[in-house]
């Protein structure tokens, strides 16, 4: 078995075949695996530091599957209350999830609500809370073409209410503008959000990657598969229209049984330009179409611990940067007075991407200081920038009606990746989810019927009681079957 690409997606699917016996030979472009959840030494500090900071949900159930089988779940540090700490204006707003029924779980942050919106601000959101408590996977799809801004304003969402929540919250939650965000993808999120409770987020303890990558390589090495960094796959060998095998950088061939493409877009349609397969043409189009959403992350080393609180977020102005920050030293096991360690996120950071690294540290730096005084006095000691041409695809408008299969088309050839038709939004739980499921269908083709993969979570409560009859994401797996006429 071959899967090319060593981050959430192949890595899942790889470890999942190895351990139901299959040899597997991962094969990854960087050196380093875990893609866009990857971690390394920072070469100052020595400190192990991530690609971006990301957080893990109660809700996120393949990948905290994938922690359990390769035995890391412990070493996410749980956060039950408050939800989030959100800084608007100078007001700390800690808000909540409690384990009440849904929708009666965002009472407790009405009082929040109301000190940074009017009360026909936030009455003007009844209308789209009961379209949205009718839907599913399956009639959310019906509003993929219209822009989640055009949306909320059919529907009388006010210009008040959309700056202050909708705006903030869908950036940080499905990294893209209102205006060009499809409405169904923010639908999903907003449907779960109000049809849920006593979600919570987690934050690792240790480098990102290094909840789910070693125990990842031990699987596959101990069943006698390898894994193989700096291997760049070029294009896919066919025999007679069957996968053959696949064509490495500088011309090595390696062929095998079955084959997983788990890239992002970018990389799959080069992998794929020119196929003479019509399914694989069309894949390699829908691939060229995804626009990636660029962040940026800056960390800074504090000589000093300048507050209590693991994460923040900011709503978004016109002069902000940063969506979100976390500090790490009350987050990772250390001294009770071990100094901070700063990570924040600049998500779609189009307009940033081209600012100087000093310019970036600078802005990030009094962003904090507004929310933690106490980092005026501390001395910064160390401050890194990385950027990253994508978090996630951008979710436009089409982008949840275009997501493709994980069947490419070619008999024995797989695609995996976050980006693939999950029924979750783009993240290292959709990925988990399509790794898990692609190791599944391979599986069945040898004859062998395993069940990892966990369906995505849906409304409770009073919620579920409005929400329409039909399919349910779980029972979806080819994403035809979500698209309506």
């Amino acid at each position: 078995m071959l899967v090319a690409g060593g981050g959430v997606a192949g890595l899942t699917c790889a470890a999942a075949l190895a351990d139901w016996g299959f040899r597997v030979t991962v094969l990854e472009r960087d050196e380093i695996l875990g893609g866009r959840a990857a971690s390394w030494k920072d070469g100052t500090t020595g400190e192990v530091v991530d690609i971006g900071p990301h957080v893990i949900t109660t809700e996120h159930r393949n990948f905290l599957a994938l922690l359990q089988r390769v035995g890391t779940v412990d070493q996410v540090a749980w956060q039950p209350d408050p939800l989030i700490t959100l800084h608007d204006r100078g007001r700390r707003l800690r808000m909540h999830a409690p384990p009440l029924t849904p929708p009666l779980h965002g009472l407790p942050n009405l009082w929040n609500t109301l000190r940074c919106v009017s009360p026909l601000d936030a009455l003007s959101n009844w209308r789209i809370a009961w379209h949205a408590a009718r839907l599913d996977e399956s009639t959310s799809m019906e509003l993929d073409r219209e822009d989640a801004l055009g949306y909320l304003r059919r529907m009388g969402v006010r210009e008040g209410f959309i700056q202050w929540f909708w705006a903030s919250a869908m950036l940080a939650l499905l990294n893209v503008p209102l205006q060009r965000c499809s409405a169904a993808a923010m639908m999903r999120v907003f449907r779960l959000l109000m049809g849920r409770s006593g979600y919570c987020f987690g934050f690792p303890m240790v480098g990102l990657s290094d909840l789910f990558v070693p125990g990842c390589r031990r699987t596959i090495e101990a069943a006698g598969g390898r894994i193989v960094t700096s291997a760049t796959v070029k294009r896919v060998l066919r025999k007679e229209g069957l996968f053959e095998g696949l064509v490495l950088e500088g011309g090595e061939q390696l062929r095998g049984r079955a084959g997983v493409l788990a890239l992002p877009p970018a990389s799959l349609s080069e992998v794929l330009s020119g196929s003479p397969e019509a399914a694989l043409s069309r894949l390699a189009g829908v691939a060229t179409r995804c626009e990636p959403s660029p962040y940026i992350s800056t960390m800074l080393w504090f000589d000093r611990r300048i507050g209590k609180d693991r994460f923040w977020a900011r709503t978004i102005s016109p002069t902000g940067l940063n969506t979100d920050f976390y500090d790490l030293s009350n987050i990772r096991e250390g001294p009770a007075d071990a100094p901070s360690l700063i990570t924040s996120n600049a998500i779609h950071a189009v307009q940033a991407w081209d600012w100087s690294d000093d310019r970036l540290v600078a802005q990030t730096l009094d962003e904090v200081v507004e929310f933690a005084p106490a980092a005026a006095d501390a001395k910064l000691l160390h401050a890194r920038v990385h950027r990253i041409p994508m978090a996630i695809p951008c979710p436009l408008p089409g982008f949840e009606t275009d997501r493709p299969s994980w069947r490419t088309g070619m008999p024995g050839l797989w695609l995996a990746g976050d980006w693939t038709a999950t029924g979750i939004p783009c993240s290292m739980e959709s990925a988990a989810r399509s790794g898990a499921i692609v190791a599944e269908e391979i599986a069945a083709e040898s004859g062998t019927v395993r069940q990892i993969s966990r369906p995505p979570v849906e409304t409770t409560g009073l919620v579920r009681l409005l929400r329409r009859t039909g399919k349910q994401p779980g029972q979806v797996r080819d994403p035809a079957e979500v698209r309506t006429s």
